[in-house]
């Protein structure tokens, strides 16, 4: 029998801006759920996040929460303002947390909380609002991005983190990869409406297909159409995701032709410096090139010979050295030892994180098109109007401030101003921040079909693995391991040469406990504890391997059409499997937790 929630809402409403952003929503929150909460930017995720919190007041609706519940809210950007530390602001307010619970998390995510407030990095101030809602114990914990700013590591701590969390979450994410790994139910707000599924992310976009497949042919009964927004009347999500598929498919294949060019280190053939040909699609040439900062090495001895249409990918923990190797790149920094050559031709377009540049005062058109009707693209005449519903922008909005715009509109809007540049080298630094998956959908298109070079920095591991052929990994050694792929291909190398370090975890969640444990005392458990604590672990593999064949399943986007009965019964098998290996996991954590003392 289900647990009763422990908070819900009935009838929730609110209005902004004198229409109804919520009305008649219910939500209803068990003790243990694990939520993915999807949907376009500006539907109003984070205010619902914020509703649930109770930091804002509903217009309607009855909330209802069982006593002695915690709430805490992890906010996208928190403000640090009138502290003087990271602590002041870890331990600030009437809930703070103790000082001793910041502290083990803060030396766990590896954050040194006395750091000036003010001076901060985004990536320093992203720990500390961790260790502080994370050590408050929450019963319902709340996360607005989370991963931003983040490094890997960081990201594979908090995945652990969470799959251990013996309380219920709702996550707001663009990171695919960390919505898969530990999300068992989506909520998904659309159009004013808030629908549940008891499906982790890995089956939302099959189950958004079938919503929408349903709502067409309704439209059909009706002789009618049934106002979808632009984006998916115009372009379909059906038929974005075949295009996607065709592009990856692509990708895979430029991934082989790259992985026949490098040799086992990773570094280019030496052969190929004879080949004509090659040499006239070389843009950027890279031979033994080393970079230190005072006695540390930050680059040593890397080559790597950069063709037109390459995309490569640089992923590695916060200060290992990726923007070192960046500006090594572009010719913006001068190595130590070895040369980097550019193609007189290069002409780049860098699109950073600095959003808040773009003037709030100015208008969509003034951005784009200085005020007036028509933007040069890459050469090519358009209309503005026209060119924002390639960006998911509703043309109406041309003449709108850009001050208006949510945080995850004016990266779009940035990305639609500087891809219409004339350029043949992309450089994007962490350009997933505040995008939605529909934009992430978008921009994967717009990279797959950009005619130069482009070098992408960023965290975001399923984005990487759709868009890059080459992944350049630095550990923060000086050493770059140049593989011929994405994210994966990228990290199963890294977890070949640790032998015997851990296997990556491919399935939604976050890997379980180790197979082989250490030996408990035989007092301290019964022979049925004994048993379980023992044999769970491969039970537990055995569960993975199902919810990742599961999920394969579910990827097929036209599997619900062609085989509605097929995909509820995939969709059963992967929620009862998802189901088991949670209870499987609680029950090994608990016996270990026993084992430990």
């Amino acid at each position: 029998m289900a647990e009763p929630p422990i908070l819900s809402w009935e009838g929730l409403g609110l209005q902004q801006g004198g229409r109804w952003l919520f009305e008649s929503l219910d939500l209803h929150v068990g003790p243990r759920d694990r939520l993915a909460l999807i949907g376009r930017n500006g539907v109003g995720k984070t205010t619902l996040l914020r509703l649930i919190s109770n930091r804002i007041e509903a217009d309607r609706g009855t909330r209802k929460i069982k006593p002695g519940t915690r709430i805490v809210l992890l906010e996208q950007d928190p403000d640090f303002a009138g502290n003087a530390t990271l602590m002041d602001f870890a331990l600030k307010g009437d809930d703070a947390p103790q000082r001793h619970e910041v502290e083990a998390i803060a030396g766990q995510l590896g954050i040194d909380l006395d750091r000036e407030a003010a001076t901060a990095s985004g990536g320093e101030r992203r720990r500390a609002a961790l260790a502080r809602a994370l050590a408050q114990a929450p019963n319902l914990l709340l996360l607005d991005e989370p991963t931003n700013h983040l490094d890997l590591s960081a990201i594979e701590w908090l995945e652990a983190w969470l799959s251990r969390h013996k309380g219920a979450f709702i996550v707001i994410s663009h990171d695919r990869t960390f919505l898969k790994r530990l999300t068992r139910a989506t909520l998904w707000l659309d159009r004013g409406s808030l629908r549940r599924k008891e499906v982790g992310f890995g089956g939302y976009e099959a189950w958004e297909e079938q919503v929408y497949a349903e709502e067409a042919r309704a439209a059909e009964k009706l002789d009618a159409r049934l106002k979808i927004e632009a984006h998916w009347l115009e372009r379909g999500v059906t038929a974005r995701r075949k295009r996607n598929q065709g592009r990856l498919e692509q990708l895979h294949k430029m991934r082989t032709q790259r992985a026949a060019m490098l040799n086992p280190q990773g570094a280019a053939k030496l052969a190929l410096a004879t080949d004509d040909e090659s040499r006239s699609k070389t843009v950027i040439n890279a031979e033994h090139v080393t970079k230190r900062y005072g006695d540390r090495t930050i680059i040593r001895d890397f080559t790597l010979r950069i063709q037109r249409g390459d995309r490569i990918g640089l992923v590695g923990a916060n200060g290992a050295g990726k923007t070192t190797l960046l500006k090594l790149l572009t010719g913006e920094l001068a190595p130590d030892e070895g040369e980097v050559t550019l193609a007189k031709t290069l002409k780049g377009v860098m699109i950073d994180q600095q959003r808040a540049l773009m003037q709030p005062e100015r208008t969509v058109r003034q951005i784009l098109a200085e005020g007036g009707d028509w933007i040069d693209v890459r050469g090519h005449r358009k209309h503005v109007q026209g060119y924002l519903k390639e960006f998911l922008f509703d043309p109406a909005i041309v003449d709108m401030k850009v001050g208006v715009l949510s945080g995850g509109e004016r990266s779009r809007l940035l990305l639609a101003r500087e891809f219409a540049k004339a350029s043949n080298l992309l450089v994007l630094d962490e350009p997933t921040n505040d995008l939605d998956l529909e934009t992430l959908d978008l921009l994967q298109e717009v990279i797959a079909d950009y005619e130069g070079t482009v070098l992408i920095v960023s965290h975001d591991r399923d984005f990487l693995d759709r868009t890059v052929t080459v992944t350049l990994g630095l550990d923060g050694s000086g050493t770059v391991d140049i593989v011929a792929g994405g994210y994966e291909d990228w990290e199963a190398k890294r977890m070949t040469l640790a032998a015997p370090a851990k296997k990556p975890h491919k399935a939604e969640t976050a890997p379980p406990p180790p197979a082989s444990p250490p030996s408990p005392k035989p007092a301290k458990l019964s022979y049925k504890d004994q048993r379980d604590y023992d044999l769970l672990p491969a039970r537990i593999e055995q569960l993975e391997a199902e919810i990742a064949r599961g999920e394969a399943a579910l990827s097929d986007a036209e599997l619900f059409t062609r085989n509605p009965a097929r995909f509820e019964q995939v969709l059963k098998a992967l929620d009862a499997a998802r189901a088991e290996k949670a209870t499987a996991e609680e029950r090994w954590l608990a016996l270990a937790e026993l084992l430990e003392g």
